[in-house]
């Protein structure tokens, strides 16, 4: 495009500055306003995305037809189809009457959705079906209705990290990506930060009757190195509060740090993450990484049950069996090794599990030494099978099975 076609677009429309990017995307802009592409603006919070959907649509065939900008995320949630698709009498409380919509009334016409990024995903899907088809069904209503309107959407969220946490439908972020048109933020300027700096000062200037705020050397460089994380919004308010707050006219770089956020944090953009990064904003994924955590403390609990389990067994087992070599000539009573688990404890944990086995599970093949302290241990007891139990280390159920398996119960 003609550097004196360019300028004769800013000078229509107000747009400062001689930047590379920013006449890159006014460029884009003149390119596609003649057809009836979808068109996506991209750019920080008050960078100007308004403008270029009003160059697109003044610079198309529909110019003449009506223009309707609407930013989607100051329509309360419950209300927004109605908003967009209209609704028909008696759909919900307080429809009195059939609403077309604004794309109904905006048909032939241009629709610009700021803040394309905010909208439920119920109405995205709505919307995908009106760019595909040109086609949409009222709120409570049953009737397809036909509309021939130009999209043209903006948003300052990265959407394809919203696409990755299911805040955004991907195949509409293609739909209306048919044309991505990037606006550079302050920051990236240059010499346009004081282009606009002179452009606010002389407004107020004019407007209030006031003598024009002027930058020194300094100060320009000053301006020029602040991260401007508001952008060209917030560098307007800085210039108004500057011409009316200051006694000074000439600024220079102590008056204007005195204007200027001196919190590191304020003066630095929040980074945007890799959307191969984890992140929780998601309830999702928090509630995946909970019950993660839960299943991997489940699996440590079944190992300790089962080594706790296994444990039991064996000192069952010791005390059932003894060993020949602790009984002698001249004593009976075997020497039973020490265990950990009391005798009482012991009894108390197999007696809930204890399932009396069939007589061809049961090891029939006893030495005569174990037979033998059985019977020691109940004559030094007095017959006393508690005792003896105690004595020799194991349950009353253990010393009753085995009295009944060696013949001993009678």
């Amino acid at each position: 495009m003609k550097s004196t076609e360019l300028q004769g677009i800013k000078q229509r429309y107000g747009i400062v500055g001689n930047c590379e990017a920013l006449n890159h995307a006014l460029d884009v802009a003149l390119q596609v306003a003649p057809t009836d592409l979808s068109v996506l603006i991209i750019g920080e919070s008050g960078v100007g995305k308004e403008i270029i959907p009003r160059v697109i649509h003044d610079n198309s065939p529909r110019r003449r037809e009506k223009y309707f900008a609407i930013n989607c995320g100051s329509i309360p949630e419950g209300t927004i189809d109605s908003e967009l698709f209209g609704h028909v009498k008696g759909s919900f409380t307080g429809a009195i009457n059939d609403s077309p919509g604004y794309f109904g009334v905006a048909n032939k016409g241009t629709l610009f959705l700021d803040e394309v990024g905010e909208l439920p995903l119920a109405t995205q899907a709505r919307l995908l079906r009106v760019l595909e088809t040109g086609e949409y069904i009222p709120v409570g209503g049953t009737d397809i209705r036909k509309t021939d309107v130009r999209i043209v959407a903006a948003t300052n969220v990265n959407i394809r990290q919203a696409i990755s946490e299911g805040r955004f439908r991907e195949d509409l972020y293609y739909r209306l990506n048919s044309i991505p048109i990037q606006m550079p933020p302050l920051r990236e300027r240059g010499d346009d930060i004081v282009l606009l700096f002179r452009l606010f000062a002389m407004q107020m200037a004019e407007k209030y009757r006031m003598d024009k705020v002027v930058l020194s050397d300094d100060a320009k460089q000053l301006l020029m190195r602040y991260k401007w994380p508001g952008n060209v919004r917030q560098l307007k308010n800085i210039t108004e509060q500057i011409s009316i707050l200051s006694p000074e006219r000439q600024i220079s770089s102590d008056v204007l740090a005195r204007f200027i956020p001196q919190d590191q944090e304020s003066t630095q953009l929040a980074p945007l993450h890799n959307s191969s990064d984890h992140s929780f904003e998601n309830e999702r994924e928090i509630l995946y990484k909970i019950l993660f955590e839960l299943r991997s403390n489940v699996n440590d609990m079944r190992r300790e049950v089962s080594t706790l389990k296994k444990q039991i067994e064996d000192v069952q087992m010791k005390g059932a069996s003894l060993q020949p070599s602790s009984i002698t000539a001249t004593s009976a009573v075997p020497t039973i090794p020490p265990i950990a688990v009391t005798p009482r404890a012991l009894e108390d944990a197999v007696a809930e599990e204890y399932i009396d086995p069939a007589p061809e599970q049961e090891n029939l093949n006893v030495s005569d030494w174990s037979r033998q302290a059985l019977d020691k241990a109940l004559q030094r007891n007095g017959g006393n099978r508690k005792k003896a139990a105690q004595e020799l280390g194991i349950s009353d159920r253990t010393l009753y099975r085995r009295l009944k398996q060696y013949g001993l119960d009678k």
